[in-house]
């Protein structure tokens, strides 16, 4: 590992805040591997992953995020195919991304896991997926893309007003599930095209999203390749009953679920704007390619 310091972007109200006040100890531990440690200020998401590449530009040899798959992400954009030392502190409500890769589900043992990396010199490599729009902008994700209900969930969500915290959510869910209606994706897998009608579907690099849930259960984000998963033309009832499957990755054994593997998904369908490891990103269509090797882990 290069010389340079160890910066650290942190997200306080992650986990709604229950870790507000890990990071001092966080930064104490870090400075015991003998490095300089320098805290990025950023108030916004968008200052933020600035800020992560600006430190990056500027030598730091290492990023650690403190925070959930929200701040993961961040941090991601600037790490990916750069060399660059990350190490995931999973203090938020969802830490797909640092459980699926190895790390200590308690933030301290994995800042501790992380210290001892630095300190060594240590790092593994990991895969990651890069999504491209038919503009060319990109994004990296680590965990899972959705493209189906839960997408549809999760933009209706950020349009309410009301009401406020998790009940918006759960309003979303319903107002969803009485408009549910099967859609019409088109889907290529190392070129090989796919019509298929879906309610659900979910591109992972690594296995789980939203904090447990095991959507690709067979996702390794070593492998270098993407596994996609497709609930098709189901009604309410019917998802109802294999959305509480997901959770241990049985739903997979479902009649009416389909599984795929490939270097490169393209994935296109109307009025379907996707989410990555929890974050919007951008309107369909999307190619997303597993990228072996893109990110370097402190563990």
């Amino acid at each position: 590992m290069p010389d340079g310091p160890v910066a650290v972007l942190a997200n306080p109200t992650a986990g709604r805040g229950r870790h507000r006040g890990l990071l001092p100890t966080v930064l104490e531990r870090l400075g015991a591997a003998g490095r300089p440690v320098r805290l990025l200020e950023a108030p916004t998401a968008a200052q933020a992953e600035a800020a992560c590449h600006a430190a990056v530009a500027e030598g730091a040899a290492a990023l650690v995020t403190v925070g959930g798959d929200g701040t993961v992400h961040l941090g991601l954009q600037a790490v990916a195919g750069t060399g660059v030392a990350f190490g995931p502190v999973p203090a938020g409500t969802g830490n797909d991304f640092a459980v699926e890769t190895g790390f200590p589900a308690s933030p301290l043992a994995a800042v501790d896991t992380i210290v001892a990396a630095l300190a060594a010199g240590r790092t593994r490599p990991a895969d990651l997926a890069r999504m491209t729009g038919p503009d060319g902008a990109q994004r990296w994700f680590g965990a899972v893309l959705a493209a189906g209900f839960d997408a549809i969930v999760n933009e209706r969500a950020n349009r309410m007003r009301w009401p406020r915290g998790p009940r918006r959510y759960d309003l979303a869910i319903l107002i969803e599930l009485a408009r549910l209606r099967p859609r019409r994706y088109t889907l290529r897998l190392d070129g090989r095209e796919e019509q298929l009608d879906a309610v659900l579907v979910a591109v992972g690099n690594g296995a789980s999203y939203g904090g447990g849930m095991r959507i690709c259960p067979d996702a390794d984000p070593t492998d270098g390749l993407l596994d996609v998963v497709v609930a098709g033309p189901v009604g309410r009832t019917t998802l109802a009953r294999i959305k509480p499957r997901v959770y241990q990755g049985t739903h997979v054994t479902h009649p009416m679920v389909r599984s795929f593997r490939a270097r490169t998904v393209e994935l296109d369908a109307e009025e379907i704007t996707v989410y990555v490891d929890g974050e919007r990103a951008m309107p369909l269509p999307v190619t997303v390619t597993a990228v072996p090797h893109a990110v370097r882990l402190l563990a």
